[in-house]
C-alpha cells in the first residue's frame, strides 16, 4: 500500500494490522479523483481508521486535519506510525475508542467523513453510528461509506441523505453520501 498523490506521493504504508481489510489503492485513487478539490482545505474524520490511509491520503491531497478513530490498539499503533511515515503527524489526531462513541462524546463538525467500516457489522451499529456522524457534518459536508460489492447498503443511510455517486473496485462498493437538496 502507497499513497497515491500529493504531497506523500509514492510514501509506502506499513504492515496492514491483523483483522483489517485495507480499500485497495485502485480504489483510493478513484474515491480520491472523483472527490477532486472537494478535499483541499477539508477537515476530515477517518472513522475504523485501520491503517489510516484514507485519512492520509486526504491530508497528502490538501486536506487541513484528519482525526483517525478506531478500536483497536493494533491499527492505532498503524496509524501512528504511517503518520510518521508520511510526515503528517502536526495535521492528525488519532483517538483509540468505538466510533459511536467517540461522536457521541466529543465535539466539532468535519467537512469530509471517511467510513471503511468491517463488513460484517451488524447493521443497527452502522446506521446508529451514521446517525451520530450526519448531526457532526458541516453544512455542504458529505461521508464515504465502504460496503461489500453484492447487496445493497443504501438502506444504511441517513433520512434526508443520498448516494450521490456510487464506485466500485473488486469486492468494495464506496458511496458518495451527501445532503439532499
Amino acid at each position: 500500500m502507497r499513497i497515491i498523490a500529493g504531497s506523500a506521493k509514492g510514501v509506502r504504508l506499513t504492515k496492514v494490522p491483523p483483522g483489517t481489510r485495507p480499500l485497495s489503492d485502485r480504489a483510493r485513487e478513484g474515491l480520491f479523483s472523483s472527490l477532486g478539490s472537494e478535499i483541499e482545505g477539508a477537515v476530515c474524520i477517518d472513522l475504523y481508521a485501520g491503517t489510516g490511509a484514507c485519512g492520509i491520503e486526504a491530508l497528502s491531497r490538501g486536506a487541513e486535519s484528519c482525526t483517525f478513530v478506531d478500536s483497536s490498539a493494533a491499527a492505532i499503533e498503524v496509524v501512528r506510525e504511517n503518520l510518521e511515515r508520511t510526515r503528517m503527524v502536526e495535521r492528525a489526531r488519532v483517538v483509540r475508542s468505538e466510533g459511536r462513541r467517540f461522536l457521541g462524546r466529543e465535539r466539532g463538525s468535519f467537512d469530509v467523513a471517511l467510513l471503511d467500516p468491517p463488513y460484517e457489522i451488524p447493521e443497527e451499529d452502522l446506521t446508529g453510528t451514521l446517525a451520530l456522524l450526519v448531526d457532526r457534518l458541516a453544512p455542504n459536508g458529505l461521508f464515504v461509506l465502504t460496503r461489500p460489492a453484492p447487496g445493497d447498503s443504501t438502506d444504511v443511510i441517513p433520512l434526508h441523505w443520498r448516494a450521490a455517486r456510487l464506485l466500485r473496485y473488486g469486492d468494495a462498493r464506496i458511496l458518495v453520501v451527501r445532503r439532499e437538496p
